[in-house]
């Protein structure tokens, strides 16, 4: 342990001696340490508490009539294309061929960003995303 007193040099020595038991414990008190909280009582002590019953989660179960609405996503598409005006052609005539074999597919939502696509050349690139 490493000697505190700074007005003496520490010698190899002092290091690797123990320190006196009378000498560590002059300055400490062993009075229990109050932060604010409720004294402690003498008395009797109180019975613990008895826990909380445990509750398992319940399950909402999704019905019928949900999973078949007319408003619900069941499908999503993504095209992409390099970003100039040729393939934005491209992406147009991707987009038309799709639907035209899909007559059913009704579509809810689309969303368009550009983005980096990494294959030989990483390039930027147009992106559709259709839902349906």
């Amino acid at each position: 342990m490493d000697n505190l007193n700074v007005n003496k040099p520490v010698s190899e020595e002092d290091r690797n001696k123990p320190i006196p038991w009378d000498d560590a414990n002059a300055g400490v008190s062993h009075s229990p340490l109050n932060l604010g909280g409720s004294k402690p009582s003498t008395s009797t002590p109180k019975p613990a508490p008895t826990p909380a019953p445990v509750t398992t989660p319940t399950i909402k179960k999704v019905g019928a009539k949900m999973v078949s609405s007319p408003e619900r996503i069941t499908g999503m598409k993504t095209f992409f294309a390099k970003l100039h005006v040729g393939s934005i052609e491209f992406i147009d005539e991707q987009i038309i061929s799709w639907l035209r074999e899909n007559p059913g597919v009704i579509i809810k939502q689309t969303n368009t960003t550009t983005g980096m696509i990494v294959s030989k050349v990483t390039e930027p690139n147009l992106i559709v995303t259709v839902w349906y």
